[in-house]
């Protein structure tokens, strides 16, 4: 695994450990040789997570639209800083710079970006494993909503197995090293 996309707020987070868990997470990609590719920006958790990235030594790799440069004021000290015109040209690059996706808190956005990758994982456009890191059980209600679209049966079960969780960034990591992709027909019985 050369570089996993993380989606995360723009914003800090009303609890320190959204912070927290970012850095940790940037450092442990670090320390791991295993290269960051994120929005771009140098606010909130994804500032947060680049700079711990970059202190420990680690590539990072931005990806942010013109239109966002001064909204989520762009980084400038990452390894790479690629500036696209759309919104769709940032998620298709940072999934093909990417062998994996993590989604820390964050708002629509990183809603919106972790859900897109997941469809593109259910309908087989790629293999590479979807991920959240959990932080102060932040992503618990999304996952009874997923049990809910299964229960009512517009998901099915086995996409679940697609979904991979960690309250701690070091447990994730091991999770997503161990990934096997799962060929599941969107349409099939």
């Amino acid at each position: 695994m050369k570089r996993i996309a993380v989606f995360c707020g723009s914003s800090q987070g009303t609890d320190p450990i959204y912070m927290e868990e970012a850095k940790k997470l940037g450092r442990l990609l670090a320390e791991k040789g295993i290269g960051l590719v994120y929005g771009g920006a140098q606010v909130g958790c994804m500032g947060a997570v680049a700079n711990a990235c970059l202190e420990a030594g680690g590539e990072v790799i931005g990806v942010i639209p013109e239109k966002l440069m001064n909204v989520e004021i762009a980084h400038g000290g990452l390894t790479e800083q690629h500036i696209v015109k759309t919104m769709h040209e940032r998620k298709a690059m940072m999934a093909d710079l990417s062998d994996a996706f993590v989604a820390l808190p964050g708002g629509a956005g990183t809603l919106e970006e972790w859900f897109e990758v997941f469809t593109w994982s259910q309908l087989g456009y790629h293999h590479k494993p979807c991920s959240f890191l959990n932080v102060n059980e932040f992503y618990n209600p999304l996952f009874e909503m997923l049990e809910h679209t299964i229960e009512q049966g517009f998901m099915r079960p086995a996409y679940q197995e697609l979904i991979i969780t960690a309250n701690d960034s070091e447990q994730l990591l091991e999770k997503l090293h161990q990934f096997t992709p799962l060929e599941v027909s969107k349409w099939g019985n």
